[in-house]
């Protein structure tokens, strides 16, 4: 503790150094493993992308916005307007044309990685690139996005916003001396501050983090990402407003027994909806594969679908942020809203599965909401506000596999906040259903058909709930050999124990029982047929030593950090207690699996009642 008060400068106030030092010791055990200072560090770094997250959103958005003027009504300004078919009458079918075209260009000669979703590349890199993106992805991506959306694509922009924001993420942590694990961390922070500045929804960009990306729930990676999109909506405020971006008209319904249940077969119906969705996704991506074209013009075929539905329907173009917001007030009614969920489901799949650069986030939203809409006649009070609400949530939590991200953002984006009990219970219902039905969402398809598992269990490691002192073998059941022994005596001492007693290594001690090495069984034999007189002390290894007080997962980590087969575990004494081999780590996990897998029955009702 001296030479630890030492090392601080007197620059700091004694009254502090307490405080200091007890927030820099280092302790065994605890709720969460976290280092201070590099949490600190990260935080600071997070702060920077965020700031930048938020700047990039809203250029990405007055991009769109120019591209869309530009394109469809022949002026020069950035606002974000849905596209309009007045000015070019139905020759504007030719114009999704153009930015298909376009954007395959860019897609061929710049980087195929612009092609798709957003997030399903931004998980591609966090699990096979070591969290990094190329600089190319984070101009092109955006560029391509923009120019697809612009010129009517009906995809949203928190998908491209999503990837370019973690590609900025990314490229900024590649200057930095950081670990892989750290990268991933900034890298998300970008993607995280890139849909919160999007939406104004700071929370749900966490809980989307969280369930989708960071493959992790521990504050390493959780605060940095926080901190990232918090401020990023605090940018975001003055450069777009406060206002939530989907203001809806207050319920009259009271949280009940009826909406619940009504709820609940609400989400069941999307659940079933986001599976057929998925499905016809997939198809229509793989029906491409049969076209005698390169996939280059991919992108341009999708687009003319494009402009044909827009001629039936111009509702469906473009981003649909007003689209969305008319139907979570009830404005669109009947045979409108049947109209917009054909149209605008046709031309998303059609398109999204040509390879083009678009976001999955607001045409599953209005999907779920033209849904919802429809089916309020049917449920109670017949409010189509509410039941549009809780639509576009079951959607994306059915389709996506987040349900604490759909509800908060549900919440978020409407203001609708007395609704929280519904929306969540619809959510959880339509994952029920996709998780059961399907084996991958619709975004981790895509990774899964490029070669990489996305295992989206998150649960504290079975080895981390098991005391190393319960997995070990206790130091008077330990075998050890004498450091001056030969391999010959050795060998020939071990060959009169029990079998069962025998392990893969053997501590090595002096005459007063001290540890001073560990050699293994395989070098002793080797060793034997070799040179069968040569010493122990010639073969053992340095001895790795590890605390009582840890749990196995720390012990199993320091064996492979070490690459050793076996530990000597020590007490607060520094005297050696137990031994440690990778068979007793596997028996211990053996019986965790037992006892998860093992179903009794422990009360009876007849034994109760005596």
């Amino acid at each position: 503790m001296h030479a630890l008060k030492n090392t601080f400068p007197n620059a700091i106030h004694p009254i502090f150094r307490p405080i200091l030092i007890v927030i820099l010791m280092h302790t065994s055990l605890g709720d969460f493993t976290v280092k201070g200072n590099r949490l600190a560090y990260l935080t600071m770094l997070a702060l920077a992308i965020g700031t930048a997250g938020a700047i990039v959103a809203v250029l990405l958005l007055d991009l769109i916005g120019f591209i869309t003027h530009v394109a469809y009504f022949g002026t020069l300004t950035h606002t974000l307007v849905a596209p309009s078919l007045h000015m070019y009458g139905r020759w504007s079918v030719l114009i999704p044309v153009i930015g298909g075209l376009v954007v395959g260009l860019i897609a061929r000669y710049g980087s195929e990685k612009i092609r798709g979703h957003g997030i399903p590349e931004a998980i591609q890199s966090i699990l096979e690139r070591e969290s990094c993106m190329d600089v190319r992805v984070a101009v092109l991506k955006p560029l391509a996005s923009a120019i697809t959306i612009g010129t009517g694509g009906p995809f949203g922009a928190e998908g491209p916003i999503i990837m370019t924001g973690g590609a900025f993420g990314s490229l900024f942590a590649q200057y930095f001396h950081l670990s892989a694990l750290e990268r991933r961390t900034l890298l998300v922070a970008g993607a995280a501050a890139g849909m919160s500045a999007i939406f104004n929804a700071p929370i749900a960009s966490v809980f989307l983090a969280v369930e989708l990306l960071l493959f992790e729930w521990r504050p390493r990676s959780f605060i940095p990402v926080a901190v990232a999109s918090m401020i990023a909506d605090v940018i975001r405020m003055p450069l777009l407003g406060s206002d939530p971006i989907f203001p809806g008209i207050s319920t009259n319904i009271v949280f009940g027994g009826p909406a619940l249940f009504a709820a609940i077969a609400l989400g069941l119906a999307i659940g079933i909806c986001s599976c057929l969705l998925t499905a016809f996704m997939y198809a229509m991506e793989d029906g491409y594969h049969y076209l005698p074209v390169h996939w280059m013009w991919w992108p341009a075929l999708g687009g003319l679908f494009v402009g044909l539905g827009g001629l039936v329907d111009p509702r469906a173009l473009g981003v649909g942020y007003g689209t969305l917001t008319a139907l979570v007030n009830g404005q669109l009614h009947g045979t409108t809203v049947y109209l917009l969920l054909f149209v605008k489901t046709l031309i998303w799949v059609i398109a999204l599965s040509s390879g083009t650069s678009g976001g999955v986030l607001a045409p599953l939203l209005i999907i779920g909401a033209c849904i919802g809409s429809l089916a309020s006649p049917l449920l109670p009070g017949q409010d189509v506000s509410l039941w549009a609400t809780v639509g576009m949530a079951a959607m994306l939590c059915g389709a996506m596999g987040t349900p604490f991200m759909a509800t908060i953002f549900a919440l978020e984006t409407t203001h609708a906040w007395l609704d929280a009990p519904m929306i969540f219970s619809a959510c959880i219902a339509a994952m029920a259903v996709t998780v059961i039905v399907m084996r991958r969402s619709i975004l981790t398809e895509k990774v899964a058909r490029k070669g990489t598992h996305v295992a989206r269990e998150y649960a504290v490691h079975p080895l981390e709930g098991i005391a190393l002192t319960q997995a070990m073998v206790p130091r008077k059941r330990v075998i050890t050999l004498p450091v001056n022994a030969s391999v010959s005596e050795s060998l020939q001492q071990l060959s009169m124990m029990l079998a069962e007693r025998r392990h893969v290594a053997y501590p090595v001690v002096d005459a007063r029982d001290n540890i001073v090495g560990i050699v293994e069984h395989s070098e002793i034999s080797a060793w034997f047929i070799r040179n069968r007189n040569i010493s122990i002390a010639d073969i053992m290894l340095r001895p790795m030593f590890v605390h009582s007080e840890r749990r196995l997962r720390s012990a199993v980590e320091r064996m492979a950090i070490g690459k050793r087969h076996a530990l000597i575990v020590i007490d607060n004494k520094k005297n050696w207690i137990g031994f440690l081999v990778q068979g007793d780590v596997l028996r211990a996990w053996q019986r965790g699996i037992y006892h998860e897998r093992r179903r009794i029955r422990i009360r009876t009702f007849a034994r109760t009642l005596r």
